[in-house]
């Protein structure tokens, strides 16, 4: 609404300075600084409504023991990490643009699934929470949606002359495409959207662990697609241009700021969690923001932690299943999992696997970030 609010301003009166206000960089600084503060300063009002409210973190069994003093945590805290986003890109934004109001229509649609579910097992005891296919069933949802106004949007996708709305880019290769032809488009953006949320949401599990790696992993996704969005550099680096995604840089800022508030409450030992409410949500953005910028096989580079966390489960369930039949007793690669759970038990202690996690996801952004000259 400022975007709109300054540039009247700037038409009308000409200020000196005025010109400002049209830079995405200076925008999403704005944002940034806006979510931050936004974050600071609703974070403790929310926490002491949600102790209030009694609504807090159960103990669970599924965690490794030490886990249990953490009951009575307030969770929910995802609520003001999606204020903390909506509010700066709804001020700082190009409200016109579509890819604004795509990642903003995917981001608090999943946040609104994570908060159901959240309800359901914090107020309503319902140990479950969401019944799992209904919560796929938001996801995928959500997956049509941005597929399906992609496609519907043909004008904004083109590559050297090419129509590449149902396609993807290839990295590490020049000018190479992947076409997946319509039907498979739609459930290939499904399974991103539906596999990134679900992925964040598996890397929630210790203080400050998926809050700081989706911060991290932010910053070159904020680089993309301000690159993507601009035609001199977009040509330069020789990627995709794509008209109006630069101004996905600010609702990127305003994750990234919104993110690194939360983690001043949710920092080891955390004052609240970010729960589904936070964590679905935060991994549906990072999804489709790789999906709106064509770079979805760049995905399990910058979002390597939560894939190694996802891997990790899917691979102890599938070991554990498979010699149960095959031995008639279950057996396990991992000592717990996700991943974290399995190096709490190994000994690490919590900080630790923390400030490890950062380190290999800022390793992880450099290297998404050479994809672009690595050709």
């Amino acid at each position: 609404m400022f975007y709109y609010l300054f540039n009247w301003i700037n038409r009308t009166f000409s200020p000196p300075g005025g010109d400002l206000f049209r830079y995405l960089t200076f925008r999403s600084a704005l944002a940034a600084i806006t979510a931050l503060l936004i974050s600071l300063w609703s974070g403790p009002k929310i926490i002491a409504r949600l102790h209030s409210l009694q609504i807090g973190e159960q103990g669970k069994v599924e965690a490794p023991k030490q886990h249990l003093k953490k009951a009575g945590t307030p969770t929910m805290g995802g609520i003001i990490v999606l204020i903390s986003i909506v509010i700066p890109t709804l001020l700082w934004a190009e409200l016109s643009n579509v890819f604004i109001i795509l990642i903003l229509v995917a981001t608090v649609l999943l946040g609104g699934v994570g908060f159901l579910d959240d309800y359901l097992k914090v107020v309503k005891k319902k140990k479950k929470g969401l019944v799992g296919r209904y919560k796929i069933l938001g996801q995928i949802v959500v997956g049509l949606v941005v597929s399906l106004t992609i496609m519907f949007s043909t004008n904004l996708f083109k590559y050297a002359g090419v129509d590449i709305t149902t396609a993807t880019t290839v990295p590490f290769f020049k000018n190479l495409v992947f076409e997946f032809g319509p039907v498979f488009y739609v459930l290939f953006v499904i399974f991103v959207i539906t596999a990134t949320s679900n992925a964040v949401n598996l890397t929630d599990g210790l203080d400050g662990l998926a809050a700081g790696t989706v911060a991290i992993a932010f910053i070159p996704i904020a680089a993309i697609v301000y690159f993507s969005g601009n035609l001199q550099l977009s040509d330069y680096l020789n990627i995709p241009y794509l008209r109006g995604a630069g101004e996905l840089s600010v609702f990127s800022a305003s994750l990234v700021g919104a993110v690194l508030g939360f983690l001043w409450y949710n920092a080891h030992p955390a004052e609240v969690f970010m729960g589904d409410t936070g964590s679905l949500a935060l991994g549906g953005a990072i999804g489709t923001m790789m999906v709106l910028c064509k770079k979805e096989f760049v995905l399990p580079i910058v979002g390597g932690i939560f894939i190694l966390e996802s891997v990790s489960v899917i691979i102890q369930t599938s070991y554990f299943k498979y010699t149960r039949k095959r031995y008639g007793e279950g057996k396990r690669i991992f000592r717990m999992a996700p991943l974290h759970h399995h190096f709490e038990l190994c000994g690490w202690d919590e900080s630790k696997i923390v400030t490890r996690a950062y380190i290999t996801a800022i390793i992880l952004a450099i290297l998404a970030l050479t994809t672009f000259k690595v050709r």
